[in-house]
């Protein structure tokens, strides 16, 4: 079972700090286009952290090009991301642990030749890239 999140807003507050295209994403489970998103094809050296809260999520050394049109990470950092089943049982939405801010689904057993044989398929506006130093 996911822990709560720590961060706790009201949607008022959500919709003050997140635009309008991140809302329905990070707080309404939406899921941008394919092939759309900022950081699909980038491969920068650095961190990437919650859009929402700014906690951080994925090291860029876990990125890797599946070709799913969307950005995919094989693992999260420890404690950063929670899981739970989608009522149709499917797939795993993945969340932020902090906030609770969508981020996307998490795929297992597809044969990607990475150490956890998953892929977190993420909405790049659910996350923000932090360069490394």
């Amino acid at each position: 079972m996911a822990a709560p999140a720590s961060i706790q807003k009201t949607e008022e507050e959500w919709r003050a700090i997140l635009s309008p295209k991140q809302f329905p994403i990070l707080r309404e489970k939406g899921t941008e286009l394919k092939f759309t998103g900022e950081y699909d094809k980038f491969f920068g050296e650095g961190v990437c952290n919650c859009a929402g809260c700014g906690t951080p999520l994925y090291k860029s050394a876990a990125k890797f090009d599946s070709g799913c049109g969307w950005p995919a990470v094989y693992e999260g950092l420890p404690g950063a991301i929670n899981g739970a089943p989608d009522p149709d049982g499917r797939r795993t939405e993945i969340t932020c642990a902090a906030c609770g801010g969508h981020l996307g689904h998490v795929f297992k057993g597809e044969g990607f030749k990475t150490p956890t044989d998953e892929r977190h398929c993420v909405n790049s506006i659910s996350i923000k890239f932090i360069p490394a130093n």
